[in-house]
């Protein structure tokens, strides 16, 4: 299989990959939340309004469900990389620089991640593209800027 070929069948499936990655990220990010605002998982319940953890764990229990669900994913997304980068920095940083060392790896990783999404948005399975069945169900909106349109040169 030439490398065009593999190119393209791997851009086909980009709308539904990035869709898969939003709805695993947003159960994960769900899940933490879940655990820091309930007391579930086998996790114990913070304090309600304890700064900044229990706050925290709501952004994480609400916008990764939204991201999960691919509602406002892009704005859900931009708060909960903006949480973790604060996690990050304000939590693990001052035990070390590097995430293998300060114990950061889950904030970094999400952090990154929900950038991510801000940028490429939902992908495909978001609930509002699903309700409506157009060409957004497919996450479809536009041309893959690593795809030229027919008649342009590679």
């Amino acid at each position: 299989m030439s490398t065009r070929r593999l190119t393209d069948r791997l851009c086909d499936h980009q709308p539904l990959v990035l869709g898969l990655f939003r709805i695993v990220l947003g159960v994960l990010f769900t899940s933490e939340g879940a655990a820091t605002v309930f007391g579930v998982l086998g996790r114990k319940a913070g304090p309600t309004g304890d700064w900044p953890f229990w706050y925290a764990g709501l952004i994480e229990l609400v916008c990764g469900a939204l991201v999960l669900l691919g509602v406002a994913t892009r704005s859900a997304a931009f708060l909960s990389s903006g949480a973790m980068a604060f996690a990050y920095f304000t939590e693990h940083q001052k035990d070390g620089l590097f995430p293998l060392q300060n114990g950061g790896l889950a904030p970094a990783l999400f952090c990154w991640g929900f950038l991510l999404l801000v940028f490429f948005g939902p992908g495909a399975l978001a609930l509002p593209g699903l309700l409506r069945r157009g060409d957004t169900a497919t996450g479809r909106t536009a041309p893959h800027p690593a795809r030229p349109a027919s008649g342009e040169a590679r």
